[in-house]
């Protein structure tokens, strides 16, 4: 079992004065469009590892690769790296951590110019090469037990405005991975609750703001809701 703290979009002030409220956290999971000095102040505060996927009001990612030397390089040339020192980016990637297997798809449906934006068919491209990844990752017979997402699945806790529209191409993602949760951001509640939502089986969860929970991995995966939404400050 690991307690997992999800966020996204929405800076918790109460967060700088106290971390108490979610100290028992084992692994960060964050969803996008969140600065990164606040993601790496609560990596550093909890002492824990993070998992994220970009949102389409962060910088862009796309690029950036190891080189043999293990120096960081975009365009040929070193870089340091623009997110938390010892974050990781899900993005079209599986990741094993803490014994959960995740799996990442960021940004959202192309409305602007801006980074991290997709048409559906340039986001049903970048599914495919996750699906592909994850078939590759789990010949050990594992299976990707989250998914995590700037954007929700089409008609699932998605907005009906433009911005805020979901991809249909994470139905397949779905139906293919199986996984017993999917985990997004990007459309805010504004203070109202956001229940839980299925997706073929998936439990399908908006995570903006801080929410607490545990995770089981694993063929006898059990998902509880520990904590629900973290109550605000």
């Amino acid at each position: 079992m690991v307690r997992v703290l999800a966020v996204s979009d929405e800076v918790d002030e109460g967060l700088y004065a106290d971390v108490a409220p979610v100290r028992g956290a084992e692994l960060i999971i964050a969803c996008g469009d969140l600065p990164f000095d606040y993601l790496a102040y609560l990596m550093d505060a909890l002492d824990v590892p993070l998992v994220f996927v970009p949102g389409n009001h962060d910088p862009d990612l796309s690029g950036y690769r190891a080189a043999r030397s293990g120096l960081l390089l975009r365009a040929g040339l070193p870089v340091r790296q623009p997110w938390p020192s010892g974050a990781v980016n899900a993005d079209v990637k599986v990741v094993d951590m803490l014994g959960l297997r995740l799996a990442g798809l960021g940004g959202c449906l192309r409305y602007s110019d801006g980074p991290n934006q997709y048409t559906e068919r340039q986001f049903a491209r970048r599914a495919r090469q996750l699906r592909v990844r994850a078939r590759w990752h789990c010949r050990d017979g594992r299976p990707v037990d989250v998914v995590l997402t700037h954007a929700p699945p089409r008609g699932v806790g998605d907005g009906d405005d433009p911005p805020h529209r979901g991809f249909q191409a994470l139905h397949q993602v779905v139906t293919r991975l199986r996984p017993r949760l999917l985990l997004h951001g990007h459309v805010h509640p504004y203070g109202a609750s956001t229940p839980d939502l299925q997706l073929d089986g998936t439990t399908v969860r908006n995570v903006v703001g801080r929410h607490l929970f545990d995770i089981a991995a694993g063929p006898g995966y059990t998902e509880s809701r520990a904590g629900n939404r973290v109550p605000e400050g």
